[in-house]
């Protein structure tokens, strides 16, 4: 009986160790092979937006890289949160990334006091991939051509004014809700759900002025139906040479120089091998030449990217992006 015993418990502890040998060769061989079938990008943005644009083309060469398409999901909503929840809730396994701007990413766990997701705890950071510059825009039919004169419109017609944004809480409402504030111009915010209406309607006359990326604005400024006053960041754009940082406006707080990014995250979990995969083939997509010119199409900055980098300009801007929300009021119980 002592015998049968032994051979039991010796036969329960082989199974044991062939178990777990078997599943790490299967976790290797999953990280391995990484991808074998198309990869998803959910982009919390509607199409045509600055987002959505860059998206589509990093989901374009990095699945040229790793041999699967990047099949390109728009997930709009509740300052794309809704989004960013569905990737915090896919299962961690390389499929499901997302590529966010800065309001999801940087800015809701300010601005709300439940959001549905931790972005620390939830999701591994892999990359930033750009970043943006903000460009003060106004209807071709405001008659104004600098900021000496649109702050003379605007003091004129205080408490009159309205502007548009990207989304209650984006880097275009915090930015322009703080000039707004700082220099006492009581103007009023209204809120599209993504970038692409919101330059429909100024170029439209909708609403008269508001903050927007050289991405999705460059059309209605070649047709010249919208007018850049002035850029929000720390330079002038190469695509707009002539037309003057808010700190050369006579702007010189340090708030104006805020930068949006564009990152790319995956499910918290999402096996180590994979993570450093992606970082590594979205870094080197985004030190080819032909993806740093269609950034320069587009408006955008190339960054140094990596997770580490991510990770130390995620804490740098905390605390501005802190007191940006709560003086545009974008802050919601």
């Amino acid at each position: 009986m002592g015998f049968f015993k032994k051979w039991v418990a010796c036969t329960a502890l082989a199974g044991l160790a062939l178990g777990a040998a078997q599943a790490q060769a299967q976790g290797k061989g999953a990280a391995s092979d990484y991808p074998n079938h198309p990869v998803t990008m959910v982009i919390p943005a509607g199409a045509g937006g600055a987002t959505d644009v860059l998206g589509r083309v990093l989901g374009q060469e990095l699945g040229k890289r790793l041999g699967q398409p990047v099949v390109v999901d728009n997930k709009t909503g509740a300052s794309g949160m809704l989004g960013a929840q569905a990737v915090a809730r896919a299962a961690p396994d390389g499929y499901t990334l997302l590529m966010a701007y800065s309001t999801p990413v940087f800015y809701v766990h300010h601005m709300f006091a439940k959001v549905p997701y931790d972005i620390r705890k939830d999701f591994e950071f892999i990359t930033e991939i750009a970043a943006t510059s903000l460009v003060l825009l106004v209807n071709k039919d405001l008659p104004v051509k600098n900021m000496k004169e649109f702050m003379a419109w605007a003091q004129q017609n205080k408490g009159k004014v309205n502007y548009g944004s990207y989304g209650q809480g984006s880097a275009g409402h915090l930015m322009s809700a703080y000039l707004s504030h700082s220099r006492k111009l009581d103007m009023t915010h209204v809120a599209y759900k993504s970038e692409a209406p919101h330059i429909v309607d100024l170029s439209a006359g909708v609403v008269p002025w508001g903050l927007g990326t050289i991405a999705a604005a460059q059309g209605v400024l070649k047709d010249q139906r919208v007018r850049p006053i002035a850029i929000f960041g720390p330079k002038r754009l190469p695509e707009l040479p002539d037309v003057p940082t808010m700190a050369e406006a006579g702007f010189p707080d340090p708030e104006f120089n805020t930068v949006a990014w564009f990152t790319l995250l995956a499910p918290k979990g999402t096996p180590k091998a994979i993570v450093q995969r992606l970082e590594r083939e979205t870094i080197e997509v985004m030190q080819s030449a032909p993806f740093k010119a269609r950034l320069q199409v587009f408006g955008l900055d190339p960054v140094k990217g990596g997770a580490e980098q991510f990770h130390k300009d995620f804490d740098a801007v905390d605390p501005i992006i802190q007191k940006l929300v709560k003086i545009s009021g974008a802050k919601q119980e």
